[in-house]
C-alpha cells in the first residue's frame, strides 16, 4: 500500500533522468508528478464510464506551506495547489463522478470553448476582453505591451503576431468568465499567488516571496480592467480596493572604477554582438530596450542616435551624440540582414534578448562581483557625470529626463536641448572609461573608488 504523501516529503524529492508518479496513499488516484526538470504537478487518475483509464492534471504544486483562503473547485483547476488542496480537489472530482458527471469530457468541452472564446472574440469573455486590451490599447500606446500580455496569460511572436494562450496563464484559466464576473477576491488571489509563487503560467526566477512582483501583477489587472471600465464595458474596477504590495526598496548599486574595468573585459568574453550592447549602455546611459533596439536609420552622419518617442520610456525622442569610441564599436559590429534594419540582432527578425541568460554570463567573466542589475549601468553613468563635474541640467537631458531642473514652468519655456554640452560630456566620460580600461584614469575626474 502506498504511503501517504507529506509536504516536507514532496519538498525533498529530488528529480531523476525520467519523469516519476508517486501515489499518495492518503487519496483515491492522487499522484504526485515529477518532471525531469524538476516541475511538481499533482494529477488524478480514474477511469471514464466506459471503463478506459484517464489522468487529469490538477495543477502544480504549491509549497508555501500557505493554505489559500478559498477552497480549490473545478473551475480553478490549473491553479497551484497544496497537497491538502489537491487533496481536496480530488475528493470533489469523485463525488461529481459519483453523481454521474463525465469529468473528461467536460473539460475537453470546457477547453474547446476557450479557444472558441479567443480565436473568434465571444462578447465579454476575460479572454476576448484581453485580447482586445492588448491589441487596442497596450500594443499602440505602451512600451512594454508584451510584459502586460504575458502577464494576462498571452505570448506574442517578434513580429507581434499571435497571440498564443500560454499554459496556466490568465486568459486560459479564466478565458470563459465574464469580466463583470471576476470579483476583488478573483484579484487579490492572483495578485497573492504572483508574489508567493510567480505570474500564472510563467516560470518563476526568483526565491522566496516577492511582493514587487505581486505589484507588477495587481497593476497590471489594474490598467486593464480601467480601461474597460473607461470603454463601458464594465461598471467598476475590481483592483480598485485591493491594497498594492510593496515596492522594491530605491536602489543605489554603482560600480566601482575596479568594476567597471572588470565589467568592459568580461564584455569581450560573452561574445558578439552583446558584448557591444553592454559596452554602449555604460558609454551612453541608455536603457537597455532603447539600445538593443537600434536601428540603421536611427544613426545619423552627424554622430547621432535618435531614439524616436515610440521606443523611449517617457514618449519623447532622445537624441544621444555618440562619442568616438561608441561609434567605433557600432562599427565593429558584423552587419547581418534584417528587414527593419537592426544593428544588435542574430536572426535579423528581433533584436538580441536573453537577457537573464546574459546576465549570468557576464557576472561569471566578472568574477561573480556583488549583486547589481544592467540597469545599474545607467546609474553609473550617470554618477559619472556628476563626478566629472558635468552640470545636473546637462547630466538631465543625457538620460532624457524632464524632472528637477528641466520640470514645471522651466520645462515649459526652456526648449534647448544643449547638443554640444552633452556631446562633451558624452566624450568625458567616454575617455575616463577608455583610461579606467588602459591603466591610465584622467586626473581630473574624482569617481568614487568605494562601493557604499
Amino acid at each position: 500500500m502506498a504511503k501517504a504523501l507529506t509536504a516536507a516529503g514532496i519538498a525533498r524529492y529530488k528529480p531523476s533522468r525520467e519523469r516519476r508518479e508517486i501515489r499518495d496513499g492518503a487519496a483515491t488516484g492522487l499522484y504526485l508528478i515529477l518532471q525531469e526538470s524538476g516541475q511538481r504537478s499533482f494529477a488524478l487518475r480514474f477511469r471514464k464510464p466506459n471503463g478506459k483509464p484517464a489522468k487529469l492534471t490538477l495543477g502544480p504544486v504549491d509549497v508555501s506551506g500557505v493554505e489559500p483562503a478559498t477552497a480549490p473547485s473545478l473551475d480553478s483547476l490549473g491553479a497551484p495547489l497544496t497537497l491538502a488542496g489537491a487533496r481536496q480537489l480530488a475528493a470533489e472530482i469523485h463525488r461529481q463522478r459519483a453523481m454521474g458527471r463525465d469529468i473528461v469530457a467536460d473539460m475537453k468541452a470546457t477547453k474547446h470553448q476557450r479557444r472558441v472564446a479567443i480565436r473568434e472574440g465571444a462578447a465579454n469573455t476575460f479572454a476576448a476582453a484581453v485580447v482586445e486590451f492588448v491589441e487596442h490599447h497596450a500594443k499602440p500606446k505602451t512600451r512594454r505591451w508584451r510584459t502586460s500580455a504575458r502577464m494576462l496569460g498571452l505570448r506574442y511572436a517578434p513580429d507581434g503576431s499571435g497571440p498564443a494562450v500560454i499554459k496556466g496563464g490568465l486568459a486560459e484559466r479564466w478565458s470563459d468568465r465574464p469580466i463583470t464576473k471576476i470579483h476583488p477576491h478573483d484579484i487579490w488571489a492572483v495578485v497573492d499567488e504572483a508574489r508567493r509563487l510567480g505570474v500564472p503560467g510563467l516560470e518563476r526566477r526568483a526565491i522566496g516571496r516577492t511582493d514587487p512582483l505581486g505589484r507588477v501583477m495587481l497593476a497590471c489587472l489594474s490598467s486593464f480592467f480601467g480601461w474597460l471600465k473607461k470603454n463601458r464595458r464594465t461598471e467598476r474596477n475590481p483592483c480598485a480596493d485591493i491594497d498594492r504590495p510593496d515596492a522594491s526598496p530605491p536602489r543605489d548599486r554603482v560600480l566601482t572604477e575596479a568594476e567597471i574595468v572588470r565589467f568592459w573585459h568580461a564584455c569581450d568574453k560573452v561574445g558578439e554582438p552583446i558584448g557591444q550592447v553592454l559596452k554602449l549602455l555604460l558609454l551612453t546611459g541608455c536603457r537597455r530596450t532603447e539600445l538593443a533596439g537600434m536601428r540603421r536609420h536611427e544613426l545619423g552622419d552627424d554622430g547621432t542616435f535618435v531614439i524616436p518617442s515610440s521606443r523611449t520610456k517617457n514618449k519623447r525622442p532622445h537624441v544621444v551624440p555618440l562619442p568616438p569610441l561608441a561609434r567605433t564599436i557600432i562599427a565593429s559590429v558584423k552587419p547581418v540582414a534584417s528587414p527593419v534594419g537592426y544593428v544588435f540582432t542574430n536572426s535579423g527578425k528581433s533584436p538580441v534578448g536573453g537577457w537573464s541568460m546574459i546576465k549570468n554570463r557576464l557576472d561569471a567573466a566578472m568574477g561573480n562581483p556583488p549583486a547589481w542589475r544592467l540597469h545599474d549601468l545607467r546609474r553609473t553613468f550617470v554618477t559619472g557625470l556628476a563626478d566629472l563635474g558635468i552640470r545636473p541640467d546637462v547630466i538631465e537631458l543625457a538620460v532624457n529626463h524632464r524632472s528637477g531642473l528641466r520640470g514645471g514652468i522651466a520645462g515649459v519655456y526652456n526648449k534647448s536641448e544643449l547638443l554640444p554640452e552633452r556631446r562633451a560630456a558624452l566624450e568625458r566620460w567616454a575617455a575616463h572609461v577608455e583610461g579606467l580600461v588602459a591603466g591610465k584614469p584622467t586626473k581630473v575626474v574624482s569617481m568614487r573608488t568605494v562601493q557604499k
